[in-house]
């Protein structure tokens, strides 16, 4: 898994579903992070216009640029619809985060040809 791990995070542009400006929760720490590293971040979340300036984007599909790795912090109720937005949009690097990953999810990007990095935060790479 650790060249897949280098893989995405070779990369330049992440969306993180679940971004939120909640400073206790993950999706607020990993978008800092990345953010931080230099990454160009497109936060999702139906529920916020911006996050610290940045403009948020209810789904992927309304990001107006293709993103390169979907960094998903979401359960995985919700990150089993977004896996499938992806694969409609034809992303294929998806990152689930600890706690959003469930073996259907995994299941699922397996079969349909994407790549998936799961059981490690990106903030640790």
């Amino acid at each position: 898994m650790q060249d897949l791990i280098n893989e995405f995070i070779s990369q330049k542009r992440f969306a993180i579903v679940g971004a939120t400006d909640d400073p206790q929760k993950y999706g607020n720490e990993i978008f800092k992070n990345l953010r931080s590293r230099g990454y160009e971040v497109y936060p999702v979340n139906p529920r916020l216009k911006e996050l610290e300036g940045v403009k948020c984007y209810p789904t992927l599909s309304d990001i107006p640029v293709r993103v390169d790795v979907v960094d998903i912090v979401v359960p995985p109720t919700v990150a089993e619809e977004v896996v499938k937005e992806a694969k409609r949009l034809g992303l294929e690097r998806i990152w689930l985060q600890p706690g959003a990953e469930s073996e259907a999810i995994v299941s699922f990007c397996q079969e349909n040809g994407m790549k998936v990095v799961y059981n490690v935060c990106v903030m640790m790479n």
